[in-house]
């Protein structure tokens, strides 16, 4: 059974390797130099930032997300962890806390959109490029309270 905690700051290295080799399975569409870029800025922030991690039984993590006033920042499962329900387990923790979930995903990262359409959201607006102005479209998605 998973379990939901908070990081630990001893922990950070390892939340940023779930994050590479979450993108190496999942964002075939960043060039190069676009992901070395944001690689280099979610080294700083999630150094530093508490996130939500799903351990396993042994406290093991498995993937995270950040939650900043009721939007879904950010979520990655470790590559040898998807299909699990570490993502599923995440989701259903952050809309505990907050039932009008909303996050941003890339477009092209069809296999995101689709988990996320699979856990009741719907796309509610689009940008042509992502927050940093870089040519990813991104998608809104939201998903209402069902109460």
């Amino acid at each position: 059974m998973l379990k939901i905690r908070m990081s630990r700051p001893s922990e950070a290295s390892e939340i940023i390797q779930i994050w590479k080799r979450s993108v190496e399975a999942t964002h075939d569409f960043l060039t190069v130099p676009d992901r070395q870029e944001i690689e280099k800025e979610v080294v700083s922030f999630f150094s530093e930032t508490p996130v939500w991690v799903a351990t396993t039984q042994d406290d093991q993590p498995l993937g995270f997300m950040f939650l900043h006033d009721g939007h879904l920042e950010a979520l990655f499962v470790d590559a040898a962890a998807r299909g699990l329900g570490v993502g599923k387990r995440l989701i259903s923790h952050a809309l505990a806390l907050h039932p009008d979930l909303s996050v941003d995903v890339n477009e092209q990262n069809q296999q995101a959109v689709g988990f996320y359409q699979h856990m009741g959201f719907q796309v509610s607006g689009r940008s042509g490029q992502d927050n940093q102005g870089r040519p990813y479209p991104l998608l809104h998605l939201r998903r209402a309270n069902k109460a």
